[in-house]
């Protein structure tokens, strides 16, 4: 009876870990909600407004050069990107991916970006300001705390879904093609 009371409790501990965990990651926005309008700076010093480019599907990939699940990612996402880059869509201008950078070193991230051939112009750095890499300004008000973190944006400014699998991106992406 002490060993079945001990595996309850365990399981009620390991649960309750599991569920804090889940709300503790869970940014900030979700799906059908508007999307945070911010301004940055891109790498080649050009103005950045995420509202400018409403009228586009917008993809806004949240990694770091010193994430290895990123680094892992980046290649599928190249390939999104020449898939859908010059794409004709029944309701969006284009598509396009914004990679923010959550870093410290900006030379290691420029290096990265160079390494996995992430050749679309908007990158951003997101300089972090302490030794907890997710107080940057751009993941704070995406209440981004883990990378990757991606959010697939409509062409009317809201968010499509959060997290997605590229293969769901392309999915979704492949069904507003226009159909000659």
């Amino acid at each position: 009876m002490r060993f079945v009371r001990f595996l309850l409790t365990l399981l009620v501990v390991v649960v309750g870990v599991l569920i804090g965990r889940y709300f503790y990651f869970r940014p900030a926005h979700g799906a059908g909600e508007a999307a945070p309008d911010f301004e940055a700076v891109l790498k080649d010093g050009t103005p950045f407004r995420l509202s400018a480019y409403r009228g586009h599907y917008v993809l806004l990939d949240f990694w770091g050069s010193w994430c290895p699940p990123c680094r892992r990612q980046n290649p599928d996402l190249v390939r999104l990107y020449d898939r859908f880059a010059h794409a004709d869509f029944e309701d969006a201008e284009g598509f396009v991916i914004v990679s923010i950078g959550i870093e410290r070193d900006s030379a290691r991230w420029a290096a990265a970006i160079e390494k996995d051939n992430l050749h679309w112009p908007w990158h951003i750095l997101d300089r972090a300001t302490s030794l907890h890499f997710f107080d940057s300004p751009i993941a704070g008000i995406y209440g981004v705390k883990q990378t990757p973190t991606t959010f697939l944006i409509n062409p009317n400014g809201y968010i499509m879904g959060v997290d997605l699998p590229l293969a769901e991106v392309e999915r979704l992406l492949n069904r507003k093609l226009k159909q000659d």
